[in-house]
């Protein structure tokens, strides 16, 4: 089936080696050259650039991949929607921006797996303008985002307020702002960014730029820092007293709200879901 042979590709596309992306498959080295050969010979183009020691993406090879995830995802779908009808049960497609995954996401899926039974889920992480072409076009069924989409098809709802503190792995320095080393400038979009312009001005400048909260985390935990990161994300850490909170800092927040076509047929069941979102502060 053609699905296997864009399966080998975007594997071989992240890995950029055919014995590496051999490995990940569980076939061998040749069935992937021959699964290439075998897509490059149906478009009629060449995907790689083979002459040099590293292997390449050519132009094509390039334009190729978004249309391959799509497809992909597509096809597991509907295999998931085909193949759960036996039993009953029904598909939710959630798509969000990765930093909502982190945010709040994955603590309610849980819920969701505990509270609804015969549910079967499917998620995927998008960009903000996909997330809204997807929605409108009937890919996925809820869509998580930061700014809410005005479009007269969509209901939208507000599921959380998510406060983002100051924190700092330099005790000593949390009575003193300027003392801050290694800040992270964590994006949360266009409002929160202007309101610390605001706020600090050259008073909090800027070493490293991370657009994943987690990642801003993480990073934090091994290289020392200070960045602005969502409460429920640094509890543990304050804890144990490898986080600071930093005295009289701004509190900024960001509000999340889930999307959802006015006329889908699983209008009930997605009410159903989130409405297991905690209370709407976090």
């Amino acid at each position: 089936m053609k699905i296997d042979l864009l399966i080998t590709f975007l594997e071989v596309t992240r890995t950029l080696h055919f014995r590496i992306a051999s490995e990940n498959l569980f076939i061998t080295q040749s069935a992937v050259s021959a699964r290439i050969k075998l897509l490059e010979d149906e478009l009629g183009v060449l995907l790689f650039d083979r002459t040099q020691k590293h292997l390449k993406l050519t132009s094509e090879g390039n334009r190729l991949i978004r249309h391959a995830n799509e497809i992909v995802f597509m096809w597991q779908k509907t295999k998931q929607d085909v193949g759960i009808t036996e039993h009953e049960n029904q598909q939710l497609v959630i798509g969000s921006i990765m930093s909502i995954w982190d945010i709040v996401l994955q603590d309610w899926l849980k819920k969701i797996h505990r509270n609804v039974d015969d549910l079967s889920l499917l998620t995927k992480t998008y960009s903000p303008i996909e997330m809204r072409k997807n929605l409108l076009s009937r890919v996925i069924d809820i869509a998580f985002l930061f700014e809410p989409p005005y479009v007269e098809d969509l209901v939208t709802e507000k599921v959380a307020t998510v406060p983002l503190h100051l924190v700092t792995t330099d005790k000593a320095s949390i009575g003193n702002i300027s003392a801050l080393k290694n800040h992270i400038m964590v994006d949360y979009g266009e409002s929160v960014n202007a309101q610390h312009l605001r706020e600090f001005n050259d008073e909090l400048p800027a070493k490293h730029f991370i657009n994943q909260p987690r990642i801003a985390l993480n990073y934090l935990l091994d290289a020392g820092g200070s960045a602005y990161l969502p409460r429920q994300m640094i509890f543990e850490y304050l804890e144990k007293k490898r986080l600071f909170l930093v005295e009289d800092a701004p509190v900024y927040s960001r509000e999340i709200f889930a999307a959802y076509l006015a006329k889908s047929q699983k209008t009930e069941l997605i009410k159903d879901v989130i409405q297991l979102f905690p209370l709407v502060k976090l």
